[in-house]
């Protein structure tokens, strides 16, 4: 499934912040249904550890605890950015009720828009996020 977005409404840090979480969704899918026979070339080509060796080598798990802390902080930042919108989109509402007169009904719809879309969206990652993590778990090891 695509997650389109129209690049008029939505903000253009929040749209690369997208972009950037499904391409991880991609690559952690690509990861998650590995065939046998990568399977096999990463076993055939993984460093053999002789027991009391020194493990000296871990360039492996520390990679991977990056890449963790990368897509973690990059979660992170786009809810902080869908919580901003929203919180802008309720401002210029009360604003607009209150009679301010320099928050229009379009500025009030366009960020209500706004913070609606990038809600779907990060609910439509969660559901991804949640089907890859299933189709993990019932992977046979």
């Amino acid at each position: 499934m695509s997650l389109m977005i129209n690049p008029l409404v939505a903000n253009p840090t929040m749209l690369n912040q997208l972009q950037r979480m499904q391409q991880n969704m991609r690559s952690l899918q690509v990861a998650s249904t590995g065939t046998k026979d990568t399977l096999q070339q990463k076993i055939e080509n993984a460093p053999v550890m002789v027991p009391g060796q020194n493990g000296s080598d871990n360039t492996d798990s520390v990679q991977t605890k990056d890449n963790i802390g990368a897509f973690a902080n990059m979660l992170h930042e786009a809810f902080e950015n869908v919580n901003t919108l929203q919180n802008d989109a309720a401002n210029k509402q009360t604003r607009f009720d209150l009679g301010d007169r320099k928050v229009t009904l379009s500025d009030v719809m366009l960020a209500t828009q706004k913070a609606s879309l990038s809600f779907d969206a990060t609910v439509q990652i969660r559901n991804k996020m949640i089907e890859a993590y299933r189709t993990i778990s019932q992977m046979q090891i």
